[in-house]
């Protein structure tokens, strides 16, 4: 099975939000990251934001964020969305073959095991398993430049030291 340009790009989409989750994203930014256009991105966004994995915040400084935490979002979730057909055969899609096995054919018991397999294994991995080293992930993504705001951690105060001059 091989997923579709969408998917894949979609997954990314997941991916940098989730490495930049201290800020809201912009889609010129995922786009330039990936090198894909933002029109091909804004499409793809659809079905994300229907599905909750993806919130639009608009406005002036608006952008896009994880519409749930990482760790919630497996990437079977995500393939489900996005993938139109999981006919792995002609014979998974109705009324599409006059073969007169497909009611108790083997391979269809095969084929159908191992597309649940293939889902199964996708259910086991989430968004935030992919981004797990987020300093690599956004130093890739053009993202090192963004530092998260931390709290200030006031400097300890040390004893007066007199100095002879």
């Amino acid at each position: 099975m091989r997923l579709t340009r969408q998917t894949n790009y979609a997954i990314r989409i997941l991916m940098y939000c989730a490495s930049n989750n201290e800020r809201l994203s912009r889609v010129s930014e995922i786009a330039a990251a990936y090198g894909a256009s933002d029109l091909f991105l804004f499409k793809i966004l659809q079905p994300l934001v229907e599905a909750g994995m993806i919130e639009t915040v608009r406005g002036r400084n608006g952008g896009i964020r994880l519409g749930r935490a990482a760790a919630e979002i497996s990437l079977r979730q995500v393939v489900q969305v996005t993938e139109e057909s999981f006919a792995l055969a002609e014979c998974f899609e109705t009324g599409a073959t006059d073969c007169p096995l497909v009611e108790s054919c083997s391979l269809n018991s095969a084929l159908r095991a191992a597309l649940d397999a293939f889902l199964g294994v996708l259910g086991s991995y989430s968004i935030e398993d992919l981004v797990e080293d987020k300093v690599f992930m956004r130093r890739r993504l053009g993202l090192a430049d963004v530092i998260p705001a931390t709290r200030a951690v006031p400097a300890p105060i040390l004893p007066a030291v007199a100095v002879a001059v």
